[in-house]
Formats: structure tokens, C-alpha cells, sequence
């Protein structure tokens, strides 16, 4: 039977102080036997811009920045997987609010928030890569970050490209998040993975408390694991693939099955627009 041993990271990053950041991300990381380790949105840098020009200066090339250089020493050496969130330096000075996802052997992919919160329209600009699902071990897993998750779209999309696993890096606010996760894992039945960060950032540009609480969901829509809202933790949890691949809900009932697609084409469409 096919497992996956999943871990969450929780902290408190120090806002602009990537290198610390980091080293201790993985310290806590180290506490635990994983095969995939997840950390939360921005990790590296912290959450609340003040400019698009101290956006700029801490955001990293996706292969050779401090983000990327750490994860790929740190997965190498501990032969295990690390999703982790970080301002993505693109080409044209644009810049994404991403997660890479880094193997025993380097980096394997980007995926670049598509759902952008409040004034993360300020700094970043909207995910332009598609959804997609990458082979960890024997599991296959997608991504999503943050407020990603108040759009079931974009679950389902990632569980119908065959997904046992949801990764979800987050900086998440409102205190209802994490159960609307326990839906998505319910309506899909896969396992999601919240790597939540904790504490209250105060900057310039405002002060956000964010909710803690990171959690593994399992299929069925219960929680396996869960941080308390303010601890620094990371915590790792056994996860059997067979219960995500498992569509079946009764004998006649099937979760795959019985869509029906062709009466769902308002979920694709382009909205029209409304009159003022």
C-alpha cells in the first residue's frame, strides 16, 4: 500500500530577514520525520509590503535565490521533499506571490498564486501558471496558496487531475479558513496539507494577525493533526494514499462518476459584467 509521510512547518517569520527565516524553518523542520515538508506563504521574507520597492529587494530567482539555494541543500541532504512559500522575481520586474516545490535533486516547480488577497494586488501580480500535479514519491501532489482556498475550483480542478495530496502554504487571516479546508478535502476526498503561519506582523504598510492553527485534513474531511494557534511547531502525520484514490462513497454512489459536467459551464464562464 502506498504512504506518504507529510509534515507542516508553523513559525513566526522576522519580516525581511530571509536568511533567519529560513534557518529556522528548516531547524523545525529537522524536528520531524517527514518525506514532504510543507512551509507556509512567504516564508522567507514575511507577509506586509510597504512598497513595491521593498517588494523588489527581498524578492528571489526561483533557481539561485536564498530560498531556493536553502531548500535544495537542505532536501538534498535530508533526501526528502519541501514545498515553501516566497516572493518570486520574474522577468519585467514583475513580481508573484509563489511556492516552489523542491526534490532530493533541485527544484521541480513553481506555482504562482492565482487568488491574490486584499493589497496583494498592490505588489504582486495574478498566477499565470497553470494548475497542475507533481509526482512526490509515490503520491501526487498540487498546490494551492492561501486564499486559494476560497475558490473550490480550484481544488476540484486539482483533484480531477488525479491529486491525492493538496499543499497549501498560507498566511491566512480569517479564523474560518481552516474548516472551510476540512470541505475541500471532504468534497474531494484528498488529504490537505495548511502550512499556516502564527503571530501578529506590524509594518508600515498595516498590521495583519494571522491564525496558526495548520493542520492535515484527511479525505474524509476530518483533522488528523493540528497547531495550536500560537505554538512554533512542525508536526508529521502518515497519510494512506489509497483513501484519496478511493472515489467510491457507496456501493452506487461515486464521487467521479456521477458529475455531470456538461450542466456545470457557469463555473467556467466569464462573468458578465454588472451595471452600476
Amino acid at each position: 500500500m502506498a504512504h506518504l509521510r507529510i509534515a507542516f512547518v508553523q513559525g513566526r517569520p522576522d519580516f525581511g530577514r530571509t536568511e533567519d527565516n529560513l534557518e529556522r524553518g528548516l531547524a523545525l523542520a529537522a524536528t520531524v520525520d517527514a518525506q514532504l515538508v510543507i512551509l507556509p506563504e512567504l516564508w522567507s521574507t514575511g507577509y506586509v509590503f510597504s512598497s513595491a520597492r521593498e517588494l523588489a529587494a527581498l524578492a528571489e530567482d526561483p533557481r539561485t535565490g536564498a530560498t531556493a539555494q536553502a531548500l535544495t541543500w537542505a532536501a538534498k541532504r535530508e533526501k526528502r521533499w519541501y514545498i515553501a512559500g516566497f516572493a518570486e522575481a520574474a522577468r519585467g520586474g514583475r513580481v508573484y506571490n509563489s511556492a516552489m516545490l523542491v526534490s532530493p535533486t533541485g527544484i521541480r516547480a513553481v506555482y504562482r498564486k492565482l487568488h491574490l488577497f486584499e493589497r496583494e494586488h498592490e505588489w504582486f501580480e495574478p498566477g499565470d501558471i497553470p494548475l497542475a500535479v507533481h509526482k512526490v514519491g509515490p503520491a501526487k501532489v498540487g498546490m494551492l496558496i492561501c486564499f486559494d482556498w476560497r475558490f473550490p475550483e480550484a481544488t476540484r480542478a486539482l483533484a480531477l487531475m488525479g491529486a491525492d495530496v493538496i499543499a497549501h502554504p498560507s498566511n491566512l487571516v480569517y479564523p474560518n479558513a481552516q474548516d472551510a479546508m476540512r470541505v475541500r478535502g471532504l468534497e474531494n476526498r484528498v488529504y490537505v496539507v495548511t502550512a499556516n503561519r502564527t503571530g501578529t506582523e506590524k509594518r508600515p504598510g498595516g498590521t495583519v494577525p494571522f491564525t496558526g492553527r495548520s493542520q492535515v485534513v484527511a479525505p474524509s474531511g476530518e483533522v488528523i493533526v493540528r497547531a495550536k494557534k500560537s505554538e512554533e511547531v512542525a508536526l508529521a502525520t502518515d497519510c494512506d494514499l489509497a483513501l484519496a484514490r478511493d472515489k467510491a462513497l457507496t456501493k452506487l454512489s461515486h464521487l467521479w462518476n456521477q458529475r455531470r459536467p456538461e450542466f456545470y459551464g457557469a463555473i467556467t464562464a466569464r462573468p458578465r459584467a454588472r451595471r452600476a
